[in-house]
């Protein structure tokens, strides 16, 4: 019965790029490495805006609304009152968070009368900041949140492929961080080669919601979420349901760091780029600036955070030294021995069928899949990623998750194996609801991408028909 949605906008104005140059960016500081300096005048700000009355669209109660609203069926598309609004699970995703982002870190400059002010983020992608930053776990500060899930606080290792409640890994901290470094390689590396692959999915006017998110937005976004709101809470609050994740300081932290792996992204590759369909571009948001003046911003206008007027303080990239690495390596050498008879005993000692769908997923489910082609030079490979697609179907009230493993002959894949090629990734969705469509609105149909091109090199299955 929540009704979320901010006050109308009745006048907007249109956003219009802030004026800086490279001397002048406001520099985003990793949360675990601020100093108290910084500290007292985040506090401040945070405590003023938590201070403005509920009307005031800059209140931290609003700007917790923003989020509920675009992300839990607070709005329709525009003329088509049957389908919802929703910037999960699309191409949406990183430009509607960094916008949500900009607004709100002005409105806290506004309030303390610096605009230099930036907000820190988690820095969960990096060992010395993968647990939660201590400054939120301080009870007599603003950045306390009580709904967070108590047995995930410092020093716990956040688990970045986070499986939901009595399902913790329990790994020794190295193995942990390890485990969570090598998520990090496959969800911005291998399984991040092309656009829609990291960035999500086309959702243009018309289209049903959720088309399929990103790599990113699955893991580690979707389960950090997961990870720090207490499912002991009717509907996982704070963080863990999209409706109130705003109300947490630290979704802000965490949803920085979202957007800086959005920037990394792109200087890892030369083919690392945008959408540049106007559909894309096109898009806007309403958001309330530091004036508290309705704004309506567009995608292209988000796609730089320099010329947003801000960027993050540089750290390094441990993860990309984590490339998984295959449980059992097949060697040139033991290839030249195998002959056609032992390559078929081989594929039937594997005994997988190929299965028709849909299927629940009430336990392990094992189906084999011709490739489209085998054998494929460099040259393919660079222009063309293999890419497994699943589409799904799911209660979207509830946390669900599903590990893919690809020719993996365990008969029961554990979580210490998603260090390995093998593993090829997982879904993920946050709890939400939405309220337009009657009981089709509580089904999530979406789908899942995963990249295999490296995966299928690494396991040295290149000739083979199928997986």
């Amino acid at each position: 019965p929540l009704d979320c949605c901010p006050p109308k906008p009745s006048q907007f104005v249109e956003f219009k790029l802030p004026k800086t140059n490279s001397n002048e960016l406001r520099i985003r500081p990793a949360a675990h490495l601020v100093d108290d300096k910084y500290l007292e005048k985040y506090s401040k700000a945070l405590a003023l805006m938590k201070a403005l009355p509920e009307t005031d669209p800059r209140s931290h109660i609003q700007q917790a609304n923003v989020h509920c609203a675009y992300c839990n069926g607070g709005y329709h598309q525009v003329g088509l009152p049957d389908l919802d609004l929703q910037v999960h699970g699309s191409w949406l995703f990183f430009p509607f968070h960094r916008a949500y982002l900009y607004f709100y870190e002005k409105i806290l400059g506004k309030l303390i009368d610096d605009p230099t002010f930036a907000i820190p983020y988690w820095n969960w992608d990096h060992p010395d900041g993968m647990t939660l930053p201590s400054l939120y776990n301080n009870q007599n500060s603003p950045f306390f949140d009580g709904l967070r899930n108590p047995t995930h606080l410092p020093p716990m290792v956040t688990d970045l492929s986070y499986d939901g409640p009595g399902l913790d890994n329990n790994l020794p901290k190295d193995d942990q961080i390890a485990l969570n470094l090598s998520v990090m390689y496959r969800q911005m590396v291998s399984n991040a080669k092309k656009p829609s692959l990291f960035m999500g999915n086309p959702y243009r006017a018309g289209d049903k919601p959720n088309p399929g998110a990103g790599s990113l937005e699955n893991q580690p976004h979707a389960t950090v979420h997961n990870w720090t709101g207490n499912p002991s809470n009717p509907m996982w609050e704070d963080m863990g349901n999209f409706y109130s994740a705003g109300r947490d300081p630290i979704f802000y932290a965490h949803h920085a760091n979202v957007d800086r792996t959005w920037s990394i992204w792109r200087n890892l590759s030369k083919k690392n780029k945008d959408f540049k369909e106007k559909d894309f571009l096109n898009s806007f948001y309403y958001f309330y600036n530091e004036n508290a003046e309705p704004v309506k911003i567009y995608v292209r206008d988000c796609l730089d955070t320099k010329k947003l007027g801000y960027d993050y303080q540089p750290m390094d990239l441990p993860w990309l030294k984590s490339k998984p690495k295959p449980k059992q390596t097949k060697t040139k050498k033991s290839l030249k021995r195998i002959t056609s008879t032992e390559k078929k005993v081989s594929a039937e000692e594997v005994n997988v069928p190929t299965l028709t769908y849909p299927k629940t997923l009430d336990h392990i489910i094992r189906t084999y899949l011709k490739r489209p082609k085998k054998s494929r030079s460099l040259e393919e490979k660079e222009a063309e990623e293999e890419i497994l697609v699943i589409d799904i179907e799911v209660k979207k009230d509830v946390y669900s998750k599903f590990d893919v493993y690809v020719n993996d002959k365990d008969e029961y894949p554990t979580k210490e194996n998603r260090v390995r090629t093998e593993y090829a990734g997982s879904f993920v969705n946050v709890p939400h609801k939405h309220k337009h469509g009657g009981k089709e609105a509580e089904l999530l149909k979406t789908s899942l991408k995963l990249g295999l091109t490296d995966l299928i090199e690494d396991l040295g299955a290149d000739d083979d028909e199928g997986i």
